[in-house]
């Protein structure tokens, strides 16, 4: 399994991607569920972030299918 910074790095790789390639997308991004706590001072942890990258992904994945 990947290190919390190795998963930072991927996160704001594919961010970075999304929001200069695929500007459309990023509406999305707040609206995930991740970035949207809904605790005070919510745990950030490598499973976390892991499931966040994982669904950034996804997102862009079925963007790109659909663009095909």
């Amino acid at each position: 399994m990947d290190t919390e910074r190795e998963l930072n790095e991927k996160i704001l790789k594919i961010t970075m991607m999304i929001t200069n390639d695929s500007p459309e997308l990023s509406k999305y991004l707040e609206e995930m569920p991740i970035t949207i706590p809904d605790e005070k001072h919510p745990e950030v942890t490598a499973e976390k972030l892991s499931a966040y990258y994982e669904s950034l992904k996804s997102i862009l994945g079925k963007y790109l299918r659909m663009c095909e």
